[in-house]
Formats: structure tokens, C-alpha cells, sequence
């Protein structure tokens, strides 16, 4: 294997250096067109774990000495206005601009606030009866837009703002009557708290703009207390999205409210060195999770927004970052603009994710090989791979952790042949939270499974244990039929090897052509003194949604018609091994969209006895119409 990938993995600064400084430049070297271009192998490395980018010792925020002694003096306790205007009183607190963030809401979800419902992941919650308390328990999901206010970006897309706000002042009073006292409850979780201060500075006009004087007192007092919070619970917040989310609350507020600079060179510094721990080399999130990746590009779309707003200059990074974060995220498109099913994520519209790319202004193309984000692409004719080769996060980073490794999807145009069943981070909605632990689990994505066992442990509040630590992938251009090269992916991890000592090998094959993805999955002993007796196994391979399966009478294929009439086989090759009473079948499954609404699909399941001493299983999909 030419490459080793360890969780957590980074790069040097001094390396990055050229990387962050010609960033657009780097995204569009490093991006495929879709077109027949084919990619260079990656060239052999050592990833060196240390923290994964480096951002705020790469591009710090510039700042004069006079500035650096404002950002220490706030940094130990000294009040802003004392920094900023040390001989005069401070000022009433207000919103000093009106932001116009790019950013736009669900309409449908906005609509149901407007008729008394909050619409989450397609269920409709009655804003009446919804218990707004700390000691009240929903779903994560739920949660999430209730407590950080996301649902007034919906409100906002849905109708004008003198027709909107009368619905916000009757969702925040009860909001704020229930947490009178911060710091109690889910919604003081940093994250949330960080989002709904920046929600709230942003749709200022939304929640101030209505005709309760006395509400509108009370916003704006939560708005400073809240403020005040992050002050004292970033610097203390792990590295990660939820730190990210506190630092862009702190900068909103010192870009927004009066005498806020002191805030704000303290925030962007933050800002700056929390972005830097949460993102990788290539762009990627370290939680490798796509909504997460679109979060935070939304978000520094919303930061961005603010500056101008406040006319004032952002750091370079942040709009350097969001540049950085784009690629990554067009790599997991689908031909029907949607994305791959990962680490929890369901398969988000193409409208959703066309929104926030054109928010974000950055224009540019899918990043084909990534390294320390570890999902590989490629593109040939109409077909379409995504390739996990990388180690799924560790505790600190992960979101909805999932034990994917060597998991792939294929599409071919629109259609999607092979998937993960996904959604388990929208668990709690029309997905029953009891399914959304198994929606995490090996068996759930379109890999090889051992004994029924994960190949990382699936622990609950979307945590991991142990199991996967390194994987090798070496992936390079081989010969192939027609003239046209092939790309061939090489991946092995070690999330079997302490328990029963084999290492599972995948190779996957694509034509030049995309007709053609030949696969071959491998148990290797992890050491010479390979284990007697044998092991049970399982190869899943997930089906898009529509697909017909077919068995062939031999029981070794399997035609796979797509909804559109294109038509694929399936074939199982001979294996090596001595596996015992191998089957092929097609068994019930299921796939979540990305509006969290699950559909019965049906998925190939190769299943046998291997020996301990090793295996190797091949099989192919073709296509045929």
C-alpha cells in the first residue's frame, strides 16, 4: 500500500503554507472535470498525526500591537466598552446594521411555522404543544432547529418580514420564558447557543421588528447575556464544529452590537484556530460528515455576511476556509446532485446543496483524491464511485459516528446503483430513534461484514470505540480494455485484525469507459501465524432506491434494473480461500433522503464461511442497457 492514513492525521504549517495561499488555484489542480481526464495516482506519504490543519499558524489574523493588547485585555476580563470607549458610558444595547445573507430557508418548512408547525426531517410538530423546557428530551435533530433558532432562515424564505414576525415573537417568548436562566438544558449546548446567536444577529429585523415592545427589551437582553456566555465557554470548547459555532456567535456580536470591536479581535482570533482544528489538509471536516461540511460552509456564509454588513474587513482565512471546504463537499455529489450517504447523513437534495454553493459564491469543481477527509472519487462516462478509505473520526470529532470503512456508492447519471442506508443522524423524525444506532452499524453501508460484528464499536450520543485505526489505499491508473485506462483503488483496514485477526483488503476497479466496476474483497492474517477454524461473513451491497433485482437461476448474479430502464448485472466470481456454502440473496433494506424520510429498498448479500487463514472474494457489476 503507498499510503497510510491514521484518524486525526494532519500535515505540517510549514507545508500548507502554498496550499492555503493559492488556494483557489490548488482547488482547481486538485479537482476532476467529470470529463475523461483521468487522475494521477497519489504519491506515496506519511501522514504525520499531529492537529489536522494549522490554519490560525498559517494565515494568523493580522493585527497591529495595538490591536493584539485590546485582544489580551478582553481575553482576561476586561469589559469591552472599557476597551473600546474607556471614557464614556456604555451604550444601550442594539443591532447596530441589517445583515443580507445569501443564505435562504426551507419555504415548506417555513410555511408550516407560519400555520403552526415546526417541520423537521418531514414531521410536523405542533409550536402549541411543543415543550420549549430544559428538562424536556427530543431527538437530536429536533433539537437542533428548535434551540438554535435555524428554523428562522425558514420564516424568512416562506414570507415577507411584517408577515413573519409575528409568528418569531410567539415562538421566542415561549422560548425565553422557558430558559430564563443560561447555561440549563440542551439548548445551552456551545453549538446551539453559538448558531442562535448568530441566527438571532442575522435575522435582527425578523425577531425585532415586531410590536411588543417589551419582548423586544428582553431579545436583546438575551442576545448580550448570550454573548457574554461564549465569552467564558469557547476558549474552553473542544475542538470541532460546536467550537467553531461558539467563536462565529462571539464575532457576529462584535461586529453587531455597540463597542464591539474588543469582541470581535478577540473572536476572530478564536475563529481563525477553531476552523484550523476542525478542518483537514484537503478541506474536509475531520467529523467527515457532509452535513456537517455544509454547515459550516453556510455558517462562514453567514459570518462573511455579517462583515459586510459592519463594514468591516474579514480575516483572510475565513474566506480562504470557505473556499477550502467547497471541493470536498462537490466529491460526494451524486449524478442527481444529491450526496453519498455518510457518516449518519441522508442523501441531501441537489436543491439544498445548489443553495448553499451559490450562497457561498465559490465556484469551482469536486476535489477527485482526498486524503485525510479519505473519500475517493471517480468519474468515468456517466458512472459515478465514492470510496471510503479512510478511518471513521475519532470521539472528539465524530457527529454521528458510523463504522463505514470501505463502504462505496455507485451511481450511474441520476440513478443510483449501490448506497449506504444512512439518516441516522435524522433518527427521531420519521426514522424511529430505535433504528438510528443500527443505521450506524457496518452492516448498514455496502461493505464486507465479519461474524455480524462492526468493524469500529457504535457506541450511543453518536460515539465510537475502538476498532478501525489505520487504513493503506493506493490508488493509480491501470491498463483496460478499449484503450482507455481503468482506476484502481487498493484500501485495507485493521478494524478486524485484534479480534479476529484478519485484515480486510478491498480493491475496486472502474473502466475507462464506466461500464465496468470489478471488485475484490480480501481477508488477510494480520500476523504469520494466521488462526485456525473458520469465520461467518457477509458482503453488502445496498440498492439505490427503485432498483429491480432479478437472480439469476444459478444463484451466482443478479440483474439490477434501474427506475429509468437502465439496466446492470451483478456477478459473483469465483472465490479463493476455501469459504464454505457461499449464497448469494436479496434481502429487505432500506435508505434514508436527505428530508429524513426512509424507503424500503432491497440489497445483494453474499454470505459464506472463510477460513482464519484468509479468503478472497470476487465480484463484478456491469453494464448491460
Amino acid at each position: 500500500m503507498a499510503t497510510l492514513l491514521r484518524t486525526a492525521a494532519g500535515e505540517r504549517a510549514d507545508a500548507l503554507v502554498e496550499r492555503v495561499a493559492d488556494a483557489p488555484m490548488l482547488m482547481l489542480a486538485g479537482a476532476d472535470s467529470d470529463a475523461a481526464a483521468a487522475p494521477q495516482p497519489v504519491q506515496p506519504r506519511l501522514a504525520e498525526p499531529s492537529r489536522a490543519l494549522a490554519l490560525s499558524d498559517v494565515i494568523a489574523v493580522q493585527a497591529g500591537p495595538g490591536d493584539t493588547l485590546i485582544r489580551l485585555a478582553y481575553r482576561l476580563g476586561v469589559p469591552g466598552h472599557a476597551l473600546a470607549a474607556p471614557f464614556r458610558r456604555p451604550q444601550p444595547l442594539r443591532v447596530l446594521a441589517t445583515v443580507d445573507s445569501p443564505n435562504r430557508g426551507d419555504r415548506a418548512a417555513g410555511t408550516a411555522l407560519r400555520a403552526g408547525h415546526f417541520l423537521i426531517h418531514g414531521v410536523r410538530l405542533a409550536i402549541g404543544s411543543f415543550d420549549f423546557s430544559p428538562a424536556a428530551r427530543h431527538a437530536p435533530g429536533v433539537e437542533r432547529v428548535v434551540h438554535s433558532f435555524g428554523w428562522l432562515a425558514d420564516l424568512a424564505a416562506s414570507a415577507a418580514r411584517a408577515d413573519g414576525a409575528g409568528v418569531a415573537e410567539r415562538i421566542a417568548t415561549r422560548w425565553l420564558h422557558a430558559h430564563s436562566t443560561p447555561g440549563k438544558g440542551p439548548a445551552w449546548e456551545v453549538e446551539l447557543a453559538g448558531l442562535r446567536l448568530v441566527a438571532w444577529l442575522v435575522h435582527a429585523p425578523l425577531m425585532l421588528g415586531g410590536q411588543d415592545k417589551a419582548l423586544k427589551s428582553r431579545l436583546l437582553a438575551a442576545i448580550g447575556d448570550t454573548a457574554g456566555w461564549l465569552d467564558k465557554r469557547a476558549p474552553r470548547e473542544a475542538a470541532g464544529f460546536a467550537a467553531v459555532a461558539a467563536w462565529a456567535g462571539i464575532v457576529a456580536a462584535g461586529l453587531l452590537l455597540p463597542l464591539g470591536k474588543p469582541r470581535r479581535l478577540f473572536g476572530e482570533a478564536g475563529l481563525v484556530k477553531a476552523l484550523g482544528d476542525m478542518v483537514g489538509a484537503d478541506g474536509g471536516v475531520l467529523s467527515r460528515c457532509p452535513g456537517a461540511q455544509l454547515d459550516a460552509i453556510r455558517l462562514l456564509t453567514d459570518i462573511l455576511a455579517c462583515y459586510d454588513a459592519a463594514q468591516v474587513t474579514p480575516p483572510p482565512a475565513l474566506a480562504v476556509m470557505r473556499e477550502l471546504l467547497v471541493p470536498p463537499l462537490l466529491a460526494l455529489r451524486h449524478g442527481d446532485g444529491a450526496l453519498g450517504s455518510w457518516q449518519g447523513q441522508g442523501a441531501v437534495s441537489a436543491d439544498r446543496v445548489n443553495a448553499v454553493i451559490e450562497a457561498s459564491g465559490v465556484r469551482t469543481r469536486p476535489l477527485s483524491v482526498t486524503e485525510s477527509w479519505g473519500y475517493q472519487r471517480i468519474k468515468a462516462g456517466e458512472t459515478l464511485l465514492q470510496f471510503d478509505t479512510a478511518p471513521p473520526p475519532r470521539t472528539r470529532h465524530a457527529r454521528t459516528g458510523c463504522a463505514s470503512t470501505l463502504a462505496f456508492e455507485l451511481s450511474d447519471g441520476p440513478q443510483r446503483i449501490v448506497v449506504n442506508c444512512g439518516g441516522a443522524a435524522l433518527a427521531g423524525g420519521q426514522v424511529p430513534a430505535r433504528i438510528g444506532q443500527g443505521l450506524r452499524a457496518t452492516a448498514a453501508f455496502s461493505t464486507l461484514v465479519l461474524d455480524n460484528a462492526n468493524s469500529t464499536a457504535v457506541l450511543l450520543n453518536g460515539q465510537l470505540g475502538k476498532g478501525v485505526e489505520t487504513v493503506e489505499f493506493d490508488r493509480r491508473m491501470v491498463p483496460s480494455r478499449g484503450g482507455r485506462e481503468a482506476t484502481r483503488i487498493e484500501a485495507a483496514h485493521d478494524g478486524y485484525a485484534s479480534r479476529f485477526g484478519l485484515t480486510h483488503q478491498r480493491i475496486v476497479t472502474l473502466t475507462g469507459d464506466g461500464t465496468e466496476l470489478a471488485g475484490e474483497d480480501i481477508l488477510i492474517p494480520a500476523s504469520k501465524n494466521g488462526k485456525r477454524g473458520k469465520i461467518a461473513f457477509a458482503l453488502r451491497f445496498h440498492l439505490g432506491r427503485g432498483v429491480e433485482v432479478q437472480l439469476s437461476p444459478d444463484k451466482r448474479g443478479a440483474s439490477l434494473l434501474l427506475p429509468d430502464g437502465r439496466l446492470w448485472q451483478f456477478r459473483l466470481g469465483g472465490d479463493r480461500g476455501g469459504a464454505d456454502a457461499i449464497t448469494l440473496t436479496a434481502e429487505d433494506s432500506l435508505w434514508v433522503d436527505g428530508d429524513g424520510r426512509p424507503h424500503a429498498t432491497e440489497q445483494l448479500v453474499i454470505e459464506g464461511l472463510a477460513l482464519r487463514s484468509g479468503g478472497q472474494f470476487s465480484w463484478l457489476f456491469r453494464k448491460t442497457g
